[in-house]
């Protein structure tokens, strides 16, 4: 939707303007909205800001960038019911990576290449976001050439730890003395965490009211660990991906249908190993793991709340950590590498499941309405925009040119991890037939997680349904 107000004293201004500077004014500016669909968190309350305090188009015409804030509960649901309603309300909608299949195939989310083609800047533009983001965000088939978004909110998991207790000299000579391994304390210890020295923090620092604990004492449970072990959307999916992913399995290849199959992958022995080792892994964990409640919003809490020694998050969601407003342990808190497996050469493997989102352009956009949301495109995704984003909206850079900035590590406290594990991102399917795989599978792992069931039968149950489905849909032969 766009919108055309002629002001005869602006359009008399631009002129004026245009004939002291030289430059090309159009004969007309106009006034255009860009309605966009997004969540309501920190990422894009700061585009909305920043968007109005210095957003100028290069047309000339005077561009807003609206954004519609909705609920992360309810995004999905919001947005599938606009674009299936065909109110065409929304000319830019920020999306999860794992949604753009469906509506790619429901014809309401543009294919850019031949902007792409045609604009030098453009292309210098996607030249300078980080590949691991353009795959996951922006290319459908998933690894093609076709590119359909860009990166709005780039986001990885990381550790982050208590410093108090980490570094307590204390808990340190006890670590040792227990496990003849260093309890990580710097950045440079956590670069060698592998999971089975997470399991020794977990058990490590398992204690009950009235045991010391750093320099004090707790008078109520204290955890570990703590990671995703969440029913809900995708919680414990997006970390048991990592496990399966480091022990060599696999999930579905959407990549290299029809031939890939799920029986056989979903299931193999590796797929198996590594959700055995998610498993245990929990029983370190907050009892809120074993019910299949702890989700990356009960984590963060039980961590702000003093609870938990070290977690691996969102860096989105876990930066909230630092706000003493909410958290008991703002100041003591850093971030770090997260735990990895060991690869055949010694080397930790730290594939993973990439979080963030990109934001796309609609189908029904005419072409000045195009041009106008590529410039805002280019806008957000240029180095000025990208570092301020980093400064003060305390987000991720998803550009080369600002990660590869003297001091951008310095920036956030996690700036260094995120910029680390980029390169061993991987991302889930992004079919339409993503919510039904997504549901069945969330539904297995919490069987498993909730001691129903075993990793081999939750496996085996999320192969042959993923079989069947995948083949009944054609993307199987």
């Amino acid at each position: 939707m766009k919108k055309h107000i002629k002001k005869g004293g602006v359009l008399a201004l631009s002129a004026m303007m245009a004939t002291i500077l030289g430059t090309a004014a159009p004969a007309s500016a106009k006034d255009i909205v860009i309605q966009m669909a997004a969540p309501d968190w920190s990422p894009t309350r700061f585009m909305q800001e920043y968007a109005d305090k210095t957003y100028k188009a290069p047309s000339g015409n005077n561009v807003t960038l609206a954004i519609d804030f909705i609920p992360w509960p309810s995004f999905y649901e919001r947005v599938a019911a606009s674009m299936a309603s065909g109110e065409k309300k929304y000319q830019l909608v920020v999306s999860d990576s794992q949604w753009i299949g469906t509506f790619i195939e429901g014809g309401q989310f543009m294919k850019l290449n031949k902007y792409i083609d045609a604009d030098p800047e453009l292309q210098k533009t996607l030249a300078d976001v980080h590949p691991a983001l353009t795959e996951a965000y922006a290319t459908y088939p998933y690894k093609s050439d076709n590119i359909y978004g860009f990166p709005q909110m780039p986001d990885t998991k990381v550790a982050v730890y208590r410093e108090d207790l980490f570094c307590n000299e204390m808990e340190q000579a006890n670590f040792k003395a227990k496990y003849s391994k260093t309890l990580p304390c710097t950045y440079e210890d956590w670069e060698t965490v592998d999971w089975e020295t997470w399991g020794n923090i977990g058990e490590f620092f398992r204690r009950s009211p009235g045991d010391k604990l750093g320099s004090g004492t707790t008078n109520e449970d204290f955890y570990g660990v703590a990671y995703q072990a969440g029913k809900g959307y995708d919680f414990s999916s997006m970390q048991i991906n990592a496990f399966i992913w480091q022990n060599g399995g696999g999930i579905w290849d959407e990549s290299k249908q029809p031939e890939a199959q799920a029986e056989g992958v979903v299931n193999s022995a590796a797929a198996v190993k590594g959700l055995e080792e998610y498993l245990d892994l929990l029983k370190y964990a907050p009892p809120a793991a074993k019910t299949g409640q702890m989700d990356i919003f009960q984590i963060q809490e039980l961590f702000m709340q003093g609870k938990i020694a070290a977690m691996v998050n969102w860096n989105a969601v876990a930066a909230a950590a630092l706000d003493p407003k909410n958290s008991k342990v703002a100041d003591k808190t850093a971030f770090a590498l997260p735990p990895g497996t060991p690869g055949p050469d010694g080397t930790l493997v730290r594939w993973d499941n990439i979080g963030g989102q990109p934001f796309v352009l609609t189908t029904w956009n005419d072409d000045e309405t195009v041009k106008e949301s590529l410039d805002l495109v280019k806008w957000w995704l240029s180095p000025e925009t990208q570092l301020e984003f980093a400064k003060k909206g305390s987000g991720n850079a998803a550009i080369k040119s600002v990660m590869e900035m003297p001091g951008y590590n310095d920036i956030n406290p996690w700036n260094k991890a995120h910029v680390e594990v980029l390169p061993w991102q991987k991302d889930v399917w992004h079919i339409p037939e993503f919510f039904e795989l997504l549901t069945q599978q969330q539904e297995e792992y919490d069987k498993a997680i909730t001691g129903q069931i075993s990793a081999q039968e939750a496996l085996d149950n999320i192969a042959k349904f993923q079989q069947e489905l995948l083949t009944e849909a054609g993307r199987i032969n």
